[in-house]
């Protein structure tokens, strides 16, 4: 089984955590506290009366590189007037930490300012999925147009990073609770899924640098306006992967088709999605939930996987069979 946790106690989460702070300037020297670990580990900083984000990446992910092409692809975002995380330097105008651990890697850091907001949780409107679909749109908007740098490097998020034997993610029959006799209904429809995109294929108009994670505890609402967080997974993909992203691990909620239905018309509010990408839905969806379960199975220690339950694999098989066997969205209870 492969486990992408973070093996890294707290403690020493924070203590590497207190390295990268002490080479930022004086003002920025405060008091640090653990928010969350789940793909890294965030924590928060008060000092000088002011909040800020620090997060320190796991292990085996992402290269320097990678995170300094996110962070320009933040900036490029902020040009547009969309309110997203912005990177502080250190004493030496460095963005990115390199905070040497004893076995000789190397872990990344990064300091943000704070970003005010309330998130939306899915026991809010419907309508918060609309807001969603259209930042996600301007976002997309952005992307299309935007010339990236030569250096710009980004995670690959395709068929088979997603769900084949080398998933970023590791592999999907690790997930707990999934039977071995139910592996098989997930092999026929990542098949199907894979002659789908095959046929769809990665034009730029329909595949280039998407948010990659944005559902609703990466939206931040303030005073009438949408804010975008955790742009950690941003990447290459299909720009409709990130509907299907809106929606992780609750895609068998009975309001599910409610919240993508309201996705889609907030989308259209900036942007139209055509027939053939429509057609696709149900194909990113039922990726969308397989490439979770390969999360689940690698990340069973987070806090999120230990709150999903018991039935939830369960849940995802049920979704693959209506993905194979109707014409129906495979969401939903």
């Amino acid at each position: 089984m492969t486990s992408q946790y973070d093996n890294l106690t707290t403690a020493a989460l924070t203590a590497l955590a207190c390295s990268a702070l002490s080479r930022y300037p004086a003002y920025l020297q405060g008091k640090l506290s653990l928010l969350c670990r789940s793909e890294n580990a965030t924590f928060l900083l008060e000092a000088a009366g002011q909040r800020y984000a620090l997060r320190l990446h796991r292990g085996n992910y992402h290269q320097r590189a990678d995170i300094l092409s996110e962070l320009r692809w933040l900036d490029a975002l902020r040009e547009t007037g969309i309110v997203v995380p912005q990177a502080i330097a250190d004493r030496e105008g460095r963005l990115v930490q390199d905070l040497p651990l004893e076995d000789g890697s190397v872990r990344h850091a990064v300091l943000f300012h704070w970003i005010e907001g309330e998130m939306p949780g899915t026991d809010v409107d419907p309508r918060a999925f609309r807001q969603l679909g259209n930042i996600t749109a301007r976002l997309h908007q952005q992307s299309k147009s935007w010339q990236k740098p030569a250096d710009f490097q980004r995670i690959i998020w395709d068929h088979q990073t997603m769900v084949g034997a080398q998933s970023h993610w590791g592999d999907w029959r690790d997930a707990p609770g999934l039977k071995r006799e139910d592996c098989g209904v997930v092999e026929q429809a990542i098949a199907r899924v894979g002659e789908e995109l095959a046929l769809f294929g990665k034009d730029p108009s329909r595949y280039g640098l998407i948010h990659a994670d944005l559902r609703l505890t990466n939206l931040l609402l303030h005073k009438g306006e949408t804010r975008v967080i955790d742009f950690d997974d941003c990447g290459m993909g299909w720009y409709l992967h990130d509907l299907a992203a809106a929606i992780s691990f609750v895609e068998h909620h009975p309001r599910a088709a409610e919240w993508v239905d309201n996705w889609i018309q907030g989308y259209e509010q900036v942007a139209h999605i055509d027939d053939a990408e429509l057609a696709l839905v149900p194909t990113l969806l039922i990726q969308r939930r397989i490439q979770l379960l390969a999360w689940v199975g690698s990340h069973a220690q987070t806090e999120m996987a230990q709150s999903l339950g018991p039935r939830w694999a369960d849940h995802s098989v049920r979704l693959c069979h209506r993905y194979l066997e109707t014409c129906e969205l495979p969401i939903g209870a």
